[in-house]
């Protein structure tokens, strides 16, 4: 039950802030529901896709999705999500190195690596945004923008989230996207990329359990919903600061567990 409420929770937590609730889904699916973690980056792909969509949906709407600039960032994206889920990870090693008692297996990298991005994405909340001010005519660096589609890619294809806190400072100063426009141009570029490069999984992993996945996706939707329709009662920033640092915490306990428990 408590492993269900959490996956409402993460929902809850994108629809409130756009993004940075998908941080939470693979700690959620190792750790409350016992899931490989392997197996759980790519479950998570496929939550984190469906759930980006639904919020994207709510921007179009808006208008407030810049198409051109996200289908340049989203196609290399694809490609280096697609990379890492089918290749990338299947190719590493079970055990990596061995330094005395340690041994570096191919979970613990992931759950390392995972560490480390929600401590990066924990600053991100906890610094906050500042307000870009609109610039007219201003030159996109189109190079730029892809070659961070493919980093963003690799990266967050690697430990299956959303790289929302990547993706929109490179549309703010690489494309010039106001602040808003580049959060629903995130969310479709998440979207995408992450449905397509959880097709890199449906290759290398046969046995996938759907009727697990379409329900933990539903429970995230409703908190999706449910968070939409709170926004307008809770302030963003002092919600987004509080949980930075919870994120944070979850980093740092991970990163611990994972070197120190062992």
């Amino acid at each position: 039950m408590l492993a269900f409420a959490a996956m409402v929770i993460m929902g809850l937590t994108l629809g409130l802030l756009g993004g940075g609730g998908s941080i939470l889904t693979v700690p959620i699916l190792v750790y409350l529901f016992a899931i490989n973690p392997i197996e759980a980056t790519a479950y998570s792909l496929f939550v984190v896709g469906l759930s980006a969509g639904i919020g994207a949906i709510s921007y179009y709407k808006k208008k407030l999705i810049a198409f051109k600039v996200g289908i340049i960032f989203a196609v290399p994206a694809f490609l280096g999500v697609f990379s890492a889920r089918a290749w990338l990870v299947p190719a590493l090693p079970e055990e990596i190195l061995r330094l005395s008692n340690f041994v570096l297996t191919k979970e613990i990298l992931v759950m390392l690596v995972f560490a480390v991005l929600m401590i990066l994405a924990s600053y991100s909340m906890i610094r906050g945004r500042k307000e870009e001010k609109e610039v007219k005519e201003k030159k996109i660096v189109l190079p730029l923008v892809a070659l961070e589609g493919i980093v963003v890619g690799l990266l967050t294809g690697f430990v299956g989230a959303g790289g929302g806190f990547l993706i929109i400072p490179a549309l703010v100063f690489f494309a010039g996207l106001p602040m808003k426009q580049a959060i629903g141009t995130s969310l479709m570029i998440i979207s995408f990329k992450s449905l397509l490069g959880f097709s890199g999984d449906i290759l290398a992993m046969p046995n996938i359990d759907w009727h697990f996945l379409f329900g933990i996706s539903l429970l995230s939707i409703v908190g999706i919903m449910i968070g939409t329709y709170l926004v307008q009662f809770v302030p963003e920033k002092k919600l987004k600061k509080v949980f930075g640092f919870f994120v944070l915490i979850m980093g740092l306990a991970i990163l611990s567990e994972q070197l120190f428990n062992r």
